[in-house]
């Protein structure tokens, strides 16, 4: 097998997007590949909760591929090239580092995030920029709504508007699953109002893992992953028993569950 370094990736996909290049290749954009981006991003993220380091390789592979297939339609169309991409990460590495490339002291990783946060601020145009866009800043739109909620209470806090313990969010969602039920027991029912109890519910839930620092895309995805296993191990059991599992009762299926979550 031949060896390849990041100079011949490069070589590779300009070719690749050549006049005599890939035909696939050729007829890509920013926003075609975009979709490839998150997909094989939430691969990378799938190998590593599995613990497949040989996976975890291969998906990174994916990902940088998306990295370097945008650097190239950019170098084309004379906007950027990879050059540029290393370079500016480069040194924003260094630039919010100063406590590592720098005389900055700082004690632990709240301090580190603080500053990186101040040093963010500073870049974009500071407390001008800021008051213009207000305190919780721009966030990605297209961030998935549980990464969003926490970046936002993040900031938020970073502002002093915060609970002063984790006790907070818990009775907060306590509340929130109050409204949510009257609104539910209500004598006709405003799905809108619903769904925007629900939404509060989500959000406080949210406010309760950060807490204790927990990401809430992993911790769903865990309980995604949970549900799957055991849900497979009641149909399993039931087969095993001779049973039609979905033409059991609510109540046999429960019991069922109840064994799952035991073994």
């Amino acid at each position: 097998m031949p060896s390849y370094a990041l100079s011949d990736l490069l070589a590779i996909m300009a070719k690749l997007r050549a006049p005599d290049g890939c035909p696939w290749d050729r007829k890509q954009t920013h926003a075609s590949l975009l979709n490839y981006l998150i997909e094989e991003s939430y691969e990378f993220i799938d190998a590593v909760e599995a613990g497949d380091k040989a996976n975890m390789s291969e998906e990174l592979g994916d990902v940088l591929l998306q990295v370097v297939f945008h650097a190239q339609l950019a170098q084309e169309a004379g906007d950027f090239d990879f050059a540029a991409v290393v370079q500016g990460i480069a040194d924003k590495l260094v630039r919010r580092h100063p406590h590592v490339f720098g005389e900055v002291k700082l004690e632990n990783a709240e301090a580190v995030e603080v500053k990186w946060a101040e040093l963010k601020q500073a870049e974009k145009g500071g407390a001008a920029n800021a008051d213009s866009k207000g305190g919780l800043g721009e966030v990605p739109k297209h961030l998935p709504a549980l990464l969003k909620a926490e970046k936002l209470q993040k900031r938020a806090a970073v502002h002093g508007f915060d609970w002063p313990d984790w006790k907070g969010p818990a009775a907060k969602i306590r509340e929130e699953l109050i409204e949510l039920e009257a609104e539910a027991n209500a004598p006709q029912r405003d799905p809108d109002r619903i769904e925007d109890e629900f939404g509060d519910l989500l959000f406080a839930a949210v406010n309760l893992g950060r807490f204790f620092k927990l990401d809430p895309e992993r911790a769903l995805a865990r309980a995604n992953r949970k549900f799957i296993s055991r849900y497979a191990k009641m149909e399993a059991m039931a087969k095993a028993e001779g049973k039609d599992f979905g033409a059991l009762s609510l109540d046999e299926k429960e019991a069922y569950w109840v064994r799952a979550k035991k073994g």
